[in-house]
């Protein structure tokens, strides 16, 4: 579990940074509210936004999963959702190059995998 964790905790500064760059954007940009049309405050909000629609779910799942899966799984999701966030959080800002696809998909086939290993224990728990 402590791999979940570490993961969670830098998924947390990842937020932060994220956050702060639209805060920066907006300083530099004088655009103090909405994007102002400008691509490159749209693509700072947008990061922020699909990371905050994404991540607090997934690592809800990932932690439910971990009750019926055991730490190796919950390892192994944990670092693939801290990958896949920072693949996209830097394909969107144009830091890593293909990392918007890459980051997307890989968090789409997460939430799948996660989705899955809950319904299966779910299907396999005892009603009392």
């Amino acid at each position: 579990m402590p791999v979940f964790f570490v993961c969670a905790g830098l998924l947390g500064l990842l937020g932060v940074v994220l956050t702060l760059q639209v805060g920066r954007l907006r300083g530099q940009k004088r655009i103090n509210l909405g994007d102002g049309g400008d691509p490159e405050m749209i693509a700072a909000i947008r990061a922020h936004g699909n990371f905050v629609e994404f991540t607090p779910l997934l690592l809800l799942l990932i932690y439910m999963a971990s009750d019926f899966h055991g730490f190796r799984v919950t390892a192994i999701l944990s670092v693939v959702l801290l990958v896949a966030r920072v693949l996209h959080a830097g394909g969107m800002l144009g830091l890593i190059p293909k990392g918007r696809l890459l980051g997307a998909v890989l968090t789409t086939l997460l939430l799948l995998a996660v989705s899955a290993l809950l319904v299966f224990a779910g299907f396999s728990l005892q009603q009392y």
